[in-house]
């Protein structure tokens, strides 16, 4: 009986952590998103404050969200690649403190069972049972936070951050080169704060906070970063 309530424990700690891990990547989605929107619609609206040419406008649009979307890849590739030697480097490391010294490790799991509310005795017997099946995989669950067999991969955060900058940065885009020269600029800011709205509700939903402390930021820094550059933009295409 008690081996199957650790093997159910840990199924539903296995669950807990790919839901965790899914809300994670949706929430980095979404973040990626709100930075194409915000950076984009910065540099097409400055760039349409100075010059009223379409072609202009849209070959300044398609080389920020270029520039934008593989700057992000990048920097996220080279962050996870980290993160990712580190895992590997920890997991060595328990790998080999578990050959020198295995009854040190039992107790220190022990102790970490204990500490997260298991009594002393439960704590002992879960750390037997979990070193038998896995004594890397639970040192590594518990003490480290780490799943062995789900190491964060660098290309899929690359590509993730990728695809989501560049949807971002695809609908000031759009917003700005297809309505006539006198609407794109309205039509552009009132299409960016409704983005901007949206991706702060949805990340104040998977954030669990409240709603329109997320939105008022969203909305309050695009629109800052829009003013500033139509601003700039103004005041450089009429000198």
């Amino acid at each position: 009986m008690t081996d199957t309530g650790t093997g159910g424990g840990q199924a539903a700690a296995e669950q807990s952590a790919e839901i965790g891990s899914r809300l994670n990547w949706l929430r980095a989605g979404v973040l990626g998103a709100n930075d194409g929107i915000i950076s984009t619609a910065g540099l097409v609206v400055g760039v349409a404050g100075a010059t009223t040419s379409r072609s202009s406008i849209l070959a300044a649009g398609v080389a920020g969200l270029l520039a934008g979307a593989l700057s992000m890849a990048a920097g996220e590739y080279v962050s996870v690649s980290s993160q990712r030697d580190s895992e590997r480097a920890a997991l060595e490391t328990e790998r080999r403190e578990l050959s020198e010294d295995p009854e040190a490790e039992l107790t220190e799991l022990t102790e970490l069972l204990e500490a997260r509310g298991l009594k002393r005795e439960l704590a002992r017997e879960a750390a037997v049972q979990l070193t038998e099946r896995d004594a890397l995989r639970a040192h590594a669950r518990v003490e480290l936070g780490i799943d062995p067999d789900e190491l964060v991969n660098p290309w899929h955060a690359a590509f993730a951050s990728l695809i989501a900058f560049t949807v971002g940065a695809l609908l000031p885009l759009l917003a700005i080169t297809l309505p006539e020269p006198s609407e794109r600029v309205p039509v552009t800011v009132a299409a960016v704060l409704a983005a901007l709205t949206l991706c702060g509700v949805i990340s104040a939903r998977l954030g669990g906070a409240p709603a329109p402390r997320a939105i008022l930021r969203n909305v309050t820094g695009g629109a800052l970063a829009m003013a500033v550059t139509y601003a700039a933009g103004t005041l450089l295409g009429g000198s």
